[in-house]
């Protein structure tokens, strides 16, 4: 009789992870802002075109290979787990950050969803043409490694 597969409990269980496009030179940019301002360590970062990424997409429903958008998965790995996305997600972040990204959260909340989507995909729509696009996913600081997710 084989034994039992060993189930290695989840180093992310319970983290809020900001889910983001690799190669997107933008979205790098905006994990370097809310790396240098999440004083508090609440967020972890993990590329789209990670696997890990792409189960926690799958298993909500939403389809992996859409890359033009980012996420922040809320409750990683507990039944209370949840995904944001686009503007939703954004405004997520900056409430968490605190300071005065939280009076600009607030305002932006004030906003329908569908009309914030509509502004965040017009953007997204043109970001690699204004702000360009790696090769790969750069690597982050030494510093930084251990916010990113591994696997």
């Amino acid at each position: 009789m084989e034994p039992a597969p060993k189930i290695e409990p989840d180093p992310y269980r319970g983290a809020s992870i900001v889910l983001y496009d690799g190669v997107c030179a933008m979205c790098n940019g905006v994990v370097r802002f809310t790396l240098e301002r999440d004083r508090s360590r609440r967020f972890l970062f993990a590329a789209l075109q990670d696997p890990f990424s792409r189960e926690i997409l799958a298993r909500h429903g939403r389809n992996a290979d859409d890359l033009d958008t980012m996420g922040v998965v809320i409750d990683h790995a507990l039944p209370s787990e949840r995904v944001l996305v686009k503007s939703r997600a954004a405004i997520h972040v900056l409430n968490e950050i605190g300071a005065l990204w939280k009076l600009l959260a607030a305002l932006l909340d004030v906003f329908p969803t569908r009309w914030l989507d509509r502004a965040y995909g017009l953007i997204v729509r043109n970001r690699y043409r204004v702000f360009g696009r790696y090769d790969t996913c750069p690597l982050p600081s030494p510093e930084d490694r251990a916010r990113f997710v591994q696997r």
